[in-house]
């Protein structure tokens, strides 16, 4: 398995990071976890194209998780790849109708690009056919405890806490070749996800704060910092830890002092905090 960061900040305005994504490389499959403003253009730089993404799942559906989510559909639609599996808990499957559907709010764009006989010749001279479809990916709304098995890969969820009841927010591992991969979501802790992460070779694990962060009670207790993390991570016996959903005033010189003293201090293995585009080999 191969990691490629495409997004490692938050929902605020940052060049250094873009909002939630996480790639996912195991054999033929390129799996992408979120996909938050940025995250498109980061796949790119990455030397990926949209069409190249196999398996899209979503942890919830915060925009910083999401926003980029048309943008990738559209795009490898346009570059004629078969249609996106997606993943995701309710209401993906309302959304994606919202984007695509006959009265989306692209339908302008999509008609267009369909029916008008200028696009209809592009499409023709690029390889296409007609009449061309519109982007159809093939979603499944998922819940908490949801499992698949991939090409040589299995795949595992549980609930964790953080903007519930809006909707479900989940965690997932992956495991494949001897190897385990866990990916957080935005997650308090709780047993199902220290569970979930029991042994794994690689944790990324979102870190909304620092210990030093005066924040209203109601934050802080579904807001782990790197300390929390770092102890959770060991009692799992987590063999590397990655934090990651970086904010801007986080990323000076002192917040990432103090981070990252507090996991060497809590947590014996390999630990860092992830800058976008970083690449890791599970």
């Amino acid at each position: 398995m191969k990691l490629t960061i495409l997004g490692s900040g938050s929902p605020e305005a940052y060049a250094r990071r873009a909002s939630t994504g996480y790639l996912l490389e195991i054999g033929d499959d390129k799996i992408l976890f979120d996909c938050g403003g940025g995250v498109f253009d980061n796949l790119v730089r990455s030397g990926r194209l949209p069409k190249d993404i196999t398996h899209l799942f979503f942890t919830h559906l915060h925009t910083d998780h999401m926003m980029d989510y048309a943008r990738l559909v559209h795009a490898a639609w346009d570059e004629g790849a078969p249609p996106l599996k997606v993943w995701g808990p309710s209401p993906i499957a309302r959304m994606t109708e919202g984007y695509f559907g006959r009265d989306g709010v692209l339908s302008p764009d999509l008609y267009a690009r369909t029916e008008l006989a200028p696009s209809q010749q592009v499409w023709v001279a690029r390889g296409g056919t007609l009449p061309r479809a519109w982007p159809a990916p093939e979603v499944t709304e998922i819940k908490p405890g949801f499992s698949y098995q991939g090409h040589g890969w299995e795949l595992k969820s549980c609930e964790v806490p953080h903007a519930q009841p809006a909707f479900d927010c989940m965690a997932f591992s992956v495991e494949a070749g001897g190897k385990k991969f866990v990916y957080s979501g935005d997650a308090g802790i709780c047993d199902a996800l220290s569970e979930l992460t029991a042994d794994a070779d690689l944790l990324i694990h979102w870190c909304y704060r620092l210990s030093t962060d005066d924040i209203h009670p109601a934050i802080a207790e579904f807001s782990p910092t790197p300390e929390h993390i770092a102890k959770m991570a060991q009692s799992a016996g987590v063999k590397e830890l990655l934090i990651t959903h970086f904010r801007i005033h986080m990323d000076s010189e002192d917040g990432h002092s103090s981070a990252n003293d507090e996991l060497k201090e809590h947590f014996a293995g390999p630990a860092k905090i992830v800058e976008d585009l970083d690449v890791f080999e599970i």
